[in-house]
């Protein structure tokens, strides 16, 4: 018995010492890997990965401080100081040190910060620009697509970087390079010679805008909208395709002109539709249909665009995209829905198609935007119909009470006057509609609808 309590005893004193040295090993650890007070940023206290020092003396990571500049600051966050000038200066000497002490402590699983990229400054692309220029006044093709590449990689490595190529107009030189090659094509041998650097120019492009009044002329002219439309159509390179639809998505966002221009050239419709029968991308397809929209948008021309649409069956290819799309899509497909049914053969092919209505109440809801045009859309599919057993009405009364709801609920959470006008109108038809057709229970009367919600 005397022996069993001073096994336990010991076994006792035992866990009591390991537990010490745990306490002791887990402290030693802690201060093993406290980060030096001069290699954390001011800023975010952290760890800086690219060190840079004002004119004021003091040490930041880049990324910090260029977010306290681009957010109004003008001052040094340290010092307070005014900052007369805004230029940074890498500090190799601490960013050397951090990484030696970074190796030295990789046991505790500290990984070794990269060696940073140092940003494209200004000069460096005004630089580039002038060549590009100098490049295309030649008619070297290569020699300025090797330029464009390079624009390409200094624009992946960061955001900092594309901002100072935009800044120190790219945009403008790369617009009228694609004008003058495009312009320079006048056979199919030419065409293939020069499609690389087309494509190019147009893959960097895509974030380059808003592109300057000279840029946005030279890239919305003729020339370069034929040009887009071709590697638009082009079977295979589907990058081609991608990069035509995002700029001309663009383009088109920032001058009705543009859409006046394009709507002018042959073949732009059907390569549009095309895209939307056989996505690419999510990217391309929502471009697509941005671009539709812009063409279809309410002008003296619209009717006959929409027309135009509607015989190559984009009505049936909305309403698919409406069943399978993510919201972001299914708000682009349905504003292209809502101009195509203010033409007559548009709300004529969606009174043919069944799934029309069940999708439209499906949408309401589902945002803001998407509400905005669903009920846009039943509402002028219902006010133009004509009164017979088995139309749009007819098949909306014969829905669940619950899809008829949503009407009344996107009333009471709130939405602009123009859809409370027409959700109020709806259900107005709806209930001249319910008392020809046992569809719904008696209880569900909207008679009384007059008041403001």
């Amino acid at each position: 018995m005397m022996l069993s309590w001073r096994r336990r005893r010991d076994t006792a004193r035992l866990a009591r010492k390991n537990k010490l040295n745990d306490d002791d090993s887990h402290d030693n650890l802690e201060m093993e890997i406290l980060v030096p007070i001069h290699f954390r940023c001011p800023i975010s206290l952290d760890l800086m990965k690219d060190p840079v020092t004002l004119s004021t003396g003091i040490t930041y990571d880049r990324e910090s401080i260029d977010k306290w500049i681009e957010d109004g600051n003008q001052t040094c966050p340290v010092t307070n100081q005014v900052l007369l000038s805004i230029d940074q200066i890498p500090n190799h000497f601490i960013r050397k040190m951090i990484q030696d002490w970074c190796v030295e402590n990789r046991s505790y699983g500290i990984e070794r910060i990269p060696t940073p990229r140092i940003p494209v400054t200004p000069y460096e692309v005004s630089d580039i620009c002038k060549r590009i220029v100098a490049a295309t006044q030649r008619g070297d093709h290569k020699k300025c697509k090797e330029l464009v590449l390079k624009i390409k990689y200094w624009g992946k490595e960061s955001e900092r970087n594309k901002r100072s190529i935009v800044d120190n107009g790219a945009g403008c030189v790369l617009a009228a390079a694609f004008e003058s090659f495009a312009q320079a094509i006048s056979s199919s041998s030419t065409v293939e010679k020069y499609a690389d650097l087309l494509v190019e120019i147009l893959s960097v492009l895509v974030w380059m805008f808003p592109l300057g009044g000279e840029g946005q002329t030279k890239l919305g002219s003729v020339i370069s909208l034929r040009c887009m439309l071709w590697l638009l159509k082009s079977n295979g390179d589907l990058s081609a395709r991608q990069s035509a639809v995002l700029v001309l998505k663009e383009l088109l966002s920032l001058d009705q002109k543009h859409v006046n221009t394009l709507v002018e050239i042959e073949g732009v419709i059907q390569a549009l539709v095309e895209l939307i029968k056989e996505p690419i991308c999510p990217a391309s397809s929502k471009a697509s249909l941005m671009v539709i929209f812009y063409m279809i948008s309410p002008s003296a021309i619209s009717h006959k665009i929409a027309s135009i649409f509607v015989e190559l069956g984009l009505v049936s290819l909305i309403i698919e995209v409406l069943v399978d799309g993510d919201k972001s899509i299914c708000e682009k497909a349905l504003g292209v829905l809502d101009h195509v049914c203010d033409s007559k053969e548009g709300r004529e092919k969606a009174y043919e198609n069944a799934l029309i209505i069940p999708v439209l109440f499906q949408k309401i809801l589902a945002s803001e935007l998407a509400s905005k045009f669903s009920v846009s859309i039943l509402w002028k599919l219902c006010k133009n119909e004509k009164r017979e057993e088995g139309g749009v009405v007819a098949e909306a009364l014969q829905l669940k009470v619950s899809a008829l709801q949503k009407l009344l609920i996107l009333l009471q959470v709130g939405c602009d006057e123009s859809t409370k006008e027409k959700i109020t109108e709806l259900l107005k038809l709806l209930n001249l509609c319910r008392t020809k057709l046992d569809c719904i229970g008696s209880s569900m009367d909207f008679r009384y609808l007059k008041k403001s919600y």
